[in-house]
């Protein structure tokens, strides 16, 4: 056989099996999937007005006071044994203390399995709140409430406790204080 029988019989081989696994099998299954679960389909974007701002399965990082914060994220799992990991959990630790947190919950110290897990468990917010209201100036009433109504689990089959997806219940906080009557200021504005 000579080489350019072979280069055809290659190429056409290779034709037939991506036909087979792209229009054959894939499309039809994406086609499904949008059918049976679109938003899942669609990544399970969350959106702020018109505009995508993350993925409900995709933990992000939020770096202000104002905000929820997740688990840590971006660093290289260890085993209980490192000397690294202690000093890690050391050091967030302190800096949870430092933020008001005395005693945070595991995952705000422990980075996820992924690096990208989206929840935090309901004691890891809930610690968070104090400083969420005194951020936003908004009662801890409001803060509870909007927690229970962001709790997700253990029913959802998310998760085996309830937890709370980080973005949506930051886009709810967002629309929260949006809602709110700014805070009347007394004294001298400060830049």
């Amino acid at each position: 056989m000579s080489f350019t029988a072979q280069l055809l019989r290659g190429v056409r081989v290779t034709l037939v099996l991506w036909l087979l696994t792209v229009v054959v099998v894939t499309l039809p299954v994406l086609g499904l999937a949008r059918l049976v679960a679109p938003d899942a389909a669609s990544g399970s974007l969350l959106h702020s007005g018109d505009q995508v701002v993350g993925s409900r399965l995709i933990g992000q990082p939020f770096n202000s006071a104002r905000y929820l914060q997740g688990r840590p994220a971006g660093g290289a799992n260890l085993a209980p044994s490192n000397p690294e990991l202690a000093k890690r959990v050391a050091e967030a630790s302190s800096r949870w203390e430092l933020a008001g947190v005395s005693q945070p919950a595991p995952d705000l110290l422990l980075d996820s399995g992924s690096g990208v897990d989206p929840h935090i468990s309901l004691a890891a917010a809930r610690q968070q709140l104090p400083r969420l209201a005194r951020e936003r100036q908004v009662p801890m009433a409001r803060l509870e409430d909007l927690l229970r109504r962001s709790q997700q689990g253990p029913l959802s089959l998310q998760a085996i406790e309830p937890v709370v997806n980080v973005l949506a219940f930051n886009l709810a906080l967002d629309q929260l204080t949006a809602a709110a009557p700014a805070p009347r200021q007394t004294g001298t504005s400060r830049p």
